[in-house]
This record gives structure tokens, C-alpha cells and sequence, in this order.
């Protein structure tokens, strides 16, 4: 009889855990130029999540890719995040593009749309891939393609 109940329980248990839904994509926004210098500019981005589960995960970001004026110029990166259970939540993205990537590509003219956007004063960023979400064996990849005019200060 005991083990019925030890049955039972555990059963229930397992059962009112929420793995079966997936976090929900929001948007990514706020995407901003952190600093600059002379060899490297510093970009960050916020993705905006929202957990529905009792339970976490982890979502990580080896896909995304930073495209400028729609040449690809470096790669946004993140730690693994561990996801909070039943909450909002949002994960910096960085990136560290080198100069000389921006510079040496002539690529669809890169150098003369940069040149017309430090003129304008506006630069546009595109982050595009998969953000991808895991818990014990269940994994879901979030298609992500968000682009954004940002203005330069100089």
C-alpha cells in the first residue's frame, strides 16, 4: 500500500511540472553601441523571453550573427543562461566587432555604405540565427531576425 502512495505522489508530482511548453520569444530591442575605440566597436542587445514552466532550461546563442549594412561582420555572444521558472526574463547579447572587418570588405561596397552612414549619422544593424532552448532532451530553436537603424555619436 505504501508504495501505491509513494506511486501516486510521485506520478502527481512529475505530472504538475510544466516541461511540455516551450519559453516564449518576446523580441530582442534595445540594441545599442557600448563603446568604440580605434580596433574594435562594442555592440549589446537584449533578448526578452518569457517562461511559462515550473521548471528552467538553459538557452544559448552560438548562431546569432551581427550584420551591418547586410554584410556579416562578427558574431553575438552570450554565457549558456540558465532560464528562471515562471518569469519574465531577458539575455544580453555582446558582440566585439573588429574595425578592420568593417574596413577591409568590399563586399557589396561595405566601405561606401559605412562612409554614406557616418555622413547620415546612422548605421543599419541586423541580428539574424537561432537562439536555442534545452531541458532534459527537449530543445527548441527561436528564429531570430531583427534589424534596427542605429544613430552615431561622435
Amino acid at each position: 500500500m505504501k508504495k501505491a502512495f509513494y506511486f501516486i505522489g510521485l506520478f502527481l508530482l512529475i505530472y504538475s511540472c510544466t516541461v511540455h511548453k516551450e519559453p516564449i520569444f518576446v523580441k530582442i530591442d534595445n540594441i545599442e553601441v557600448m563603446s568604440y575605440a580605434a580596433d574594435t566597436i562594442k555592440l549589446k542587445a537584449m533578448a526578452f523571453f518569457e517562461n511559462p514552466n515550473d521548471v528552467g532550461g538553459n538557452i544559448s546563442t552560438d548562431n546569432l550573427k551581427i550584420l551591418i549594412n547586410d554584410s556579416e561582420v562578427a558574431q553575438l555572444f552570450s554565457d549558456d543562461f540558465n532560464v528562471p521558472a515562471k518569469k519574465e526574463f531577458s539575455i544580453p547579447l555582446l558582440a566585439n566587432i573588429p574595425t578592420k572587418n568593417l574596413l577591409n570588405s568590399d563586399k557589396n561596397g561595405l566601405l561606401g555604405g559605412l562612409i554614406n552612414s557616418l555622413l547620415s549619422k546612422k548605421v543599419t544593424v541586423r541580428i539574424q540565427g537561432d537562439l536555442v532552448y534545452s531541458f532534459l532532451g527537449f530543445q527548441k530553436d527561436f528564429l531570430v531576425d531583427k534589424t534596427q537603424d542605429i544613430n552615431i555619436k561622435f
